[in-house]
């Protein structure tokens, strides 16, 4: 059975266009045994290069709360984070694998 690929989602950062997805949500780690934030893919809708970036894990979400879906994050966070990753050092015209990149949970 085919797996079901995550949603993409259009996004302008400094007028360049840019395409992400929701790459893993708020979870456990078994090789940490510690909470993990969520991580977004991020990519120039030119290009291949990817960046996986990375959010802190916040507080845990209670028992029975709503899973995180992509059209919950708001599209402001998404582009400060993108423009962090870039200022990071990440150049999304550019080939090879992806990067990994981590930022606080304003984005920044």
């Amino acid at each position: 059975m085919a797996r079901k690929q995550n949603p993409e989602f259009e996004i302008s950062v400094d007028g360049e266009p840019y395409v992400w997805r929701l790459q893993r949500r708020p979870q456990w780690s078994s090789d940490t045994n510690a909470f993990q934030g969520m991580a977004i893919a991020a990519r120039h809708a030119e290009g291949q290069r990817e960046a996986v970036i990375e959010f802190p894990a916040g507080p845990q979400p209670r028992y029975g709360a709503p899973m995180l879906k992509p059209e919950m994050i708001n599209p402001d966070l998404v582009a400060r984070a993108i423009a962090s990753a870039i200022e990071a050092g990440w150049e999304p015209h550019s080939r090879g694998k992806s990067v990994s990149i981590v930022v606080d949970e304003t984005g920044a």
